[in-house]
């Protein structure tokens, strides 16, 4: 057996020996450790991708906040055995830190492509894969919930929220956009003026019924593995980085991929929205509903990258950085 040199896998789970990853897997019965490499990507380095005697697996370690792992659980679990979707079950938990100095989890790795880099792709995969992410985004929205509703770590599962979603998402549009403005001052007096007319535009439309979904909050390329069917399409066939999930408006998830498209390829973005629509339709009043959505999704990369001094160049202000997404023309859906 290849014993495997200590190697730092991220900056965030650091140096780790062949004993250290031995021992997780021994932890779960899981044979012997032949290979591990750093995963393909991810922000935050919690990922080590492990081979073994009996299988192909992750470690996802070194959690923030503490309950993070027991979230991605309890969401794996509903995913697993509500939907349609692979998800990373079953996903075991080591409370222990006396291997790596932090609580782990181990889950088997789900076959399929990751795509660290979609400009990479040949135009027609690309596309084919941007209608797959719709229809397995509409999958993963397919089974209802009773109400607005967020993970409770003192009780391990989610509680109702209790107030109706459009005064909840009003407050949450502008809770980002207080951090925004905390986390620098490229965030303006104007650029809060033009946060608030989007809002009010989408008064009417927020108040429109829906039956709740589970919101992944972070639906993009990097966070899904692919497979080819035999017929030639794709499938998403797998979805990971579950810990910001949460039960409301299935539309909001529509909105990072869409952006992220939306300015140098629409016609990927509107490939993988109407894929989605055909399959769950779209509500009336999506057009002002999703310009807000898509807003507030583009103020939460803006507080990150604002916070961190990365992605953004000196003096952008932020309606510089969101409007040309959040002004795509969506008229053809009312």
């Amino acid at each position: 057996m290849t014993r495997l040199e200590p190697r730092e896998y991220s900056k965030r789970v650091g140096v780790l020996t062949h004993e250290q990853l031995q021992a997780a897997l021994e932890r779960f019965g899981l044979g012997e450790l032949l290979a591990a490499e750093p995963a393909p990507s991810g922000l935050f380095g919690q990922n080590v991708m492990l081979s073994a005697s009996t299988g192909e697996y992750v470690l996802r370690g070194a959690p923030w906040p503490a309950w993070q792992l027991p979230q991605e659980r309890c969401i794996a679990e509903i995913i697993h055995t509500r939907t349609t979707v692979p998800a990373p079950w079953p996903y075991l938990i080591d409370e222990g830190t006396d291997i790596f100095g932090w609580t782990f989890a181990i889950m088997p790795r789900i076959a399929g492509e990751c795509v660290a880099n979609h400009r990479e792709l040949a135009p027609t995969k690309r596309l084919a894969m941007a209608q797959a992410m719709g229809e397995g985004l509409a999958a993963l929205h397919a089974p209802p919930f009773e109400a607005l509703a967020k993970y409770d770590p003192e009780v391990g599962r989610f509680m109702p929220v209790g107030e109706p979603y459009d005064d909840w998402f009003r407050a949450y549009a502008r809770d980002w956009l207080m951090r925004c403005r905390e986390a620098s001052d490229a965030t303006t007096d104007a650029d809060e003026s033009w946060v608030e007319s989007v809002i009010a535009d989408a008064k009417d439309a927020l108040a429109v019924p829906f039956v709740p979904a589970l919101v992944h909050h972070d639906y993009k390329e990097n966070n899904l593995v692919f497979l080819r069917e035999s017929d030639g399409r794709w499938r998403v066939n797998g979805i990971f980085d579950l810990m910001e999930c949460y039960v409301a408006d299935g539309e909001f998830d529509l909105a990072r991929t869409f952006t992220g498209h939306a300015i140098d390829r629409p016609e990927l973005a509107f490939a993988f929205l109407d894929a989605y629509a055909a399959m769950r339709g779209l509500r009336p009043g999506f057009a002002e509903r999703f310009r807000l959505y898509l807003l507030v999704d583009r103020l939460i990369i803006w507080e990150y990258g604002q916070r961190n001094g990365i992605w953004f160049r000196p003096g952008q202000r932020f309606r510089e950085y969101a409007e040309p997404g959040v002004a795509i023309d969506l008229s053809r859906y009312g």
